[in-house]
C-alpha cells in the first residue's frame, strides 16, 4: 500500500491537516454513506439533531448546483425503537421485523428535515438479487438518474425485509458495500463513507493510542484489506473498517474516488465536495469506465472463478488481449455461459472479470488446449476466446 502518514493522536482520531491533491475535485456528483452508529449516537433512536445536520450540508450541495445520493442505514434502529425491542437483531426474521418498521420511520424524518427546505426525497431499497442482472441493473441506473434530474435526493438502503442473502455471508454490511455498488451505477464523482472513527488508522485509534493516521491510500490491495481491515468499532453497525476498505477497493476500481471521514467534523460532506483534506483520502486509478464494464466490476453478478497462467497475465495486461482456452489452468464454481466470471492469477489474485463465452463444465474440458480443438472436444464451437477482449475490464 502506498500511503501517507501523520503522527497520532494519543487522545482521540484527528482529521488530516495541510493540503491533498484531488486532481477531479470540486466535485459534482457525490454518494455519502451514513451509518446506523452516527444515525442514533449509540442511543438505540434516531438522533434527529445528528439528521438535521446531515440533511444541511446536502441541501448545501444543491444549493452549489451539485448532486447527492444518501445510503442510509438506521430503519431497524428506528423499528427497534418504535417497538421498544431491547434484545440483539442478530436473528433475520427479527431483523425483518424490525426494518419494516422502521423503514418508513426514517423516511418519513428525511421527508420532513428535506421539505423544511423545499427538497423532495425518493425512497430506494435494494437488494444484491436486484443487481445481479442486467435488465435490474439498468433499470435502477436509469431510475436513479431520473430522480436527480429532477432535482430529488435518492435515499436508498438495503431491503433488509426481503433480503435473505445475509443467511450465505452476502449482505451489504450496514451498507459499505451497497454504497460503492450505488457509486459504481450513478457514476458518481466522489463516494463519502461517513463513521465515527475519522479515516484510517494503521489500528484501532479508540484502542491503541499509538495508532497513526493514514490521509492517503494511493493503492489498496487485498492484503490492505486484511491488515487494516478490523472488527465494527460501534455497537449499533453491522459494517466495519474492513468493509469500508473493501467497499473502497471497489469505488476506486471503476473510476470513483473514495474518503472515509468522521461524520460529526463540522461541513465535513461540503468540505470533501470542494476537494479540501479530512479523514483518509483513496484517489482512483482510472477514468470512469462505461456501463457494462462497471456492472461487471461491481462483483454482484459474478457465479465463477478462472484461473490463468502467467503467459495469460501477461496477454491480457500488456497486450490487451482476450482469455483463450490454453492459459486457462483452473475452473472454480459453477456458471453458464454468459456469466461473469472472475479471472485469477496463479497466486490466486484477481486480476480481471468478464463474461464468459463457456460454461463451466465445457471449460474444464477444454482448459490448457488450442482453440482449433474446441469443436473437437465439446462438438460445439461458441469461438475461439473463453472471454473477449471486449467483455473483459482488468483490474
Amino acid at each position: 500500500m502506498s500511503a501517507q502518514r501523520q503522527t497520532p493522536s494519543a487522545d482521540k482520531p484527528v482529521p488530516a491537516e495541510g493540503p491533498i491533491t484531488r486532481s477531479r475535485a470540486p466535485y459534482n456528483r457525490v454518494v455519502v454513506k451514513v451509518g446506523t452508529s452516527l444515525l442514533t449516537g449509540g442511543s438505540g433512536r434516531l438522533d434527529l439533531d445528528f439528521m438535521a445536520g446531515l440533511v444541511g450540508q446536502i441541501v448545501t450541495l444543491h444549493a452549489q448546483g451539485k448532486q447527492a445520493l444518501l445510503v442510509s442505514s438506521g430503519a431497524v434502529a428506528a423499528g427497534r425503537h418504535a417497538l421498544g425491542v431491547t434484545q440483539a437483531d442478530r436473528d433475520l426474521p427479527l431483523r425483518q421485523v424490525l426494518a419494516a418498521v422502521g423503514q418508513s420511520h426514517l423516511m418519513h424524518a428525511y421527508e420532513q428535515l428535506f421539505a423544511s427546505h423545499d427538497i423532495v426525497v425518493a425512497q430506494a431499497l435494494l437488494s444484491r438479487r436486484d443487481l445481479t442482472d442486467r435488465l435490474g441493473y439498468l433499470n435502477i441506473r436509469n431510475t436513479l438518474e431520473g430522480l436527480l434530474e429532477h432535482g430529488v435526493v435518492p435515499i436508498i438502503n438495503e431491503n433488509d425485509v426481503v433480503a435473505v442473502e445475509e443467511l450465505a455471508g452476502e449482505s451489504f454490511g450496514d451498507n459499505d458495500t451497497l454504497c460503492a455498488l450505488v457509486a459504481n451505477l450513478v457514476d458518481s464523482d466522489l463516494l463519502v463513507m461517513l463513521g465515527e472513527v475519522e479515516g484510517l488508522y494503521t489500528a484501532d485509534p479508540f484502542m491503541d493510542s499509538s495508532a497513526c493516521h493514514i490521509p492517503v491510500v494511493e493503492q489498496l490491495t487485498e492484503e490492505d484489506v486484511e491488515r487494516l481491515g478490523g472488527p465494527s468499532w460501534g455497537s449499533r453497525g453491522r459494517g466495519g473498517m474492513k468493509t469500508k476498505l473493501e467497499a473502497a477497493r471497489l469505488a476506486t476500481a471503476s473510476g470513483v474516488d473514495v474518503v472515509i471521514a468522521g461524520g460529526r467534523i463540522p461541513d465535513v460532506i461540503v468540505d470533501l465536495a470542494d476537494g479540501k483534506s479530512t479523514g483518509t483520502y483513496f484517489p482512483t486509478s482510472t477514468t470512469n469506465l462505461e456501463s457494462r464494464k462497471r456492472w461487471m466490476l461491481s462483483g454482484v453478478s459474478t457465479r465463477g472463478e478462472i484461473v490463468v497462467d502467467p503467459g495469460a497475465v501477461r496477454a491480457l495486461r500488456i497486450h490487451n488481449r482476450s482469455l483463450l482456452p490454453a492459459g486457462v489452468t483452473g475452473v472454480k464454481g459453477t456458471f453458464e455461459r454468459g456469466d461473469i466470471v472472475s479471472i485469477l492469477d496463479s497466486d490466486r489474485s484477481q486480476m480481471a472479470c468478464g463474461i464468459s463465452n463457456y460454461a463451466s463444465e465445457e471449460l474444464l474440458a477444454i482448459k490448457g488446449e488450442h482453440s482449433h480443438k474446441i469443436s473437437e472436444i465439446l462438438g460445439h464451437h461458441y469461438g475461439d476466446e473463453v472471454v473477449h477482449r471486449n467483455n473483459m475490464v482488468i483490474i
